[in-house]
């Protein structure tokens, strides 16, 4: 069996479990098959599900943007959505009372035609930066609708940050008065960009940020591989380079999938830690 992020983390079946008596008010056909679920992603709730959870105090929600693009030879181009799914699993538990909506996967990545950017490269696909908006409208919106009161807008990559806080300020201007708020938060990326203070107390050092040719030629890090390969380490060819004799990133070697793996999960704690923070402070003001 693969690892998963829900497997890895802190349950909240608990949670769900209680969800089924309080159900039984939506009426005989949403209450079917409520509870005993262990997911804090919307897509992967029922309606009934949600409407219970959102009665009993789960009325925050995080909207996570990652994006396809390209990252080096190793590194699948759903990066940032995999890393997501980890981390924003992580964050919502931490958090509590807090579910996550469908990972936004596409965002903008440079000029489509003429190509510029990530766009250069094949399997990127890119969204204008109206388009983007529009979508984190309509998606926030949505959750306004059914009642959501903290919306809390992260995203894994830097193209990504302008768009969401440009959204998190046209609706709280727009919903002046209403009782839902949008956070952007920016800490998620920025604070200790990459995990590389973290990742030099636990003893990996990779090449100085400084080298900046370098590491945009293969647009990846030793912070993303290791998430990534807690959901499965093929994602980032683990075996493949192991079996050809060196995993190194950015001047760190790699021993085995089991080192990538457990590093990746003490970057989604870290990671979670930084967000979690944030988001109580954001929502305190």
């Amino acid at each position: 069996m693969k690892l998963t992020a829900r497997t890895l983390l802190m349950p909240i079946a608990s949670c769900f479990f209680a969800f089924h008596v309080q159900a039984q008010q939506i009426g005989p056909i949403w209450d079917e098959a409520v509870g005993g679920v262990d997911t804090v992603f919307l897509e992967e709730m029922t309606a009934g599900e949600i409407a219970a959870a959102i009665r009993v105090g789960f009325t925050s929600v995080i909207v996570a943007t990652g994006g396809l693009e390209q990252n080096g030879p190793n590194v699948a181009t759903g990066k940032h959505n995999y890393v997501l799914r980890v981390t924003a699993d992580a964050i919502a538990r931490k958090h509590r009372k807090t579910l996550v909506s469908s990972i936004v996967q596409f965002v903008p990545e440079g000029e489509i035609n003429p190509p510029t950017g990530h766009m250069n490269f094949p399997g990127t696909i890119s969204l204008r930066q109206e388009t983007f908006e529009a979508l984190l409208t309509d998606i926030c919106s949505s959750l306004q609708q059914h009642n959501f009161q903290n919306i809390f807008l992260l995203g894994d990559s830097g193209g990504n940050q302008e768009g969401m806080q440009n959204v998190a300020a046209a609706l709280n201007n727009d919903w002046h008065g209403d009782s839902t708020r949008v956070y952007y938060i920016p800490e998620y990326y920025s604070e200790d960009m990459w995990s590389f203070d973290f990742l030099k107390q636990l003893g990996y050092t990779q090449l100085p940020d400084e080298a900046t040719a370098f590491r945009n030629r293969i647009h990846t890090d030793l912070h993303y591989e290791s998430i990534m390969a807690v959901i499965d380490p093929q994602l980032v060819r683990a075996q493949t380079r192991l079996r050809n004799g060196k995993y190194e990133v950015h001047g760190v070697e790699i021993e085995s999938e089991s080192e990538l793996i457990e590093l990746g999960k003490k970057l989604t704690e870290y990671r979670a830690e930084i967000t979690v923070r944030a988001m109580r402070e954001a929502a305190a003001e």
